[in-house]
């Protein structure tokens, strides 16, 4: 990757968390730290790596996308917009009772969602579920599914990882978003998953572990997985739930709240600036 590739994805990245900000202010509801923990992964997805087609959403071929933790939709839409699936001025409407745009993914009404999502564990399974289909009709797409740590605390991910690894579905990477935050604190504390590595390893998983906001790294696991042959794919990404709002950073109170007027004033003023630096 070049640096000036680089930059753009970091300006991206950027754009994409002032939509989080605008649509769970916009909703008064909402979850941004898990979504902004995950915001590079959902750039370079759909920004680099995705074989996507945002002028035909429901093309046959292209490559899928599950969001696993439905919760983080602010994430998703704001990527989606950006990219062109439908327009960033529709994300202050976020949850509005009026608008397409509700808390979970919705594929039947918003552009891009390739899955209805939201009861934890079970986007991993239906990502598993699309992986076998592609092989079973001979198609070369490849499917991606993004988990927050404290849902792999539910049996039915663990169920799907068996299922992924028995059928050698090399054409499936299973991503954690590794911020150590759920809604009730530090996830060691509430019902610890560690040794996450270890423990997608031994369920038949090629694993790499990065540091999920660092653009390079983020590349060069995707690319491995891509070599990988006979077995799924795993990437555990180390983030910062509420990453680049100073405020929010490792802050569970942030995983499902909306900023305030002054909140907001102060998250968009952080991004606004940062955004000006990448650009100049």
């Amino acid at each position: 990757m070049t640096n000036s590739e680089k930059k753009q994805l970091q300006i991206t990245a950027c754009k994409v968390r002032m939509g989080v900000i605008e649509s769970t202010y916009g909703a008064k509801a909402g979850h941004p730290g898990g979504s902004l923990s995950a915001t590079e992964m959902f750039t370079y997805l759909y920004f680099k790596e995705m074989n996507i087609d945002p002028a035909n959403p429901k093309w046959e071929d292209r490559d899928r996308f599950v969001l696993s933790k439905g919760h983080t939709t602010p994430g998703l839409y704001s990527t989606l917009a950006n990219r062109g699936f439908f327009p960033v001025e529709d994300l202050p409407t976020f949850r509005h009772i009026d608008s397409y745009l509700q808390g979970h993914p919705n594929m039947n009404t918003v552009p891009g969602v390739d899955m209805s999502t939201g009861s934890l564990g079970q986007g991993v399974s239906v990502a598993v579920g699309m992986a076998k289909g592609a092989k079973h009709t001979g198609k070369t797409n490849r499917v991606y599914t993004l988990l927050g740590d404290g849902e792999i605390q539910e049996g039915q991910v663990w169920e799907a990882c068996m299922a992924a690894a028995h059928y050698k579905l090399d054409n499936l990477c299973v991503i954690v978003d590794n911020n150590g935050l759920q809604i009730d604190g530090n996830i060691a504390d509430v019902m610890s998953p560690y040794p996450i590595v270890d423990k997608l390893a031994a369920f038949g998983f090629h694993v790499m572990a990065i540091d999920g906001h660092d653009f390079d790294q983020i590349e060069a696991a995707l690319n491995e997985a891509k070599t990988v042959k006979g077995q799924p794919s795993a990437i555990v990404m180390k983030t910062v739930k509420g990453k680049d709002i100073s405020f929010m950073e490792n802050n569970a109170g942030w995983h499902g709240k909306a900023p305030n007027d002054a909140e907001y004033a102060q998250a968009m003023g952080e991004l606004k600036a940062k955004l000006a630096e990448l650009e100049g």
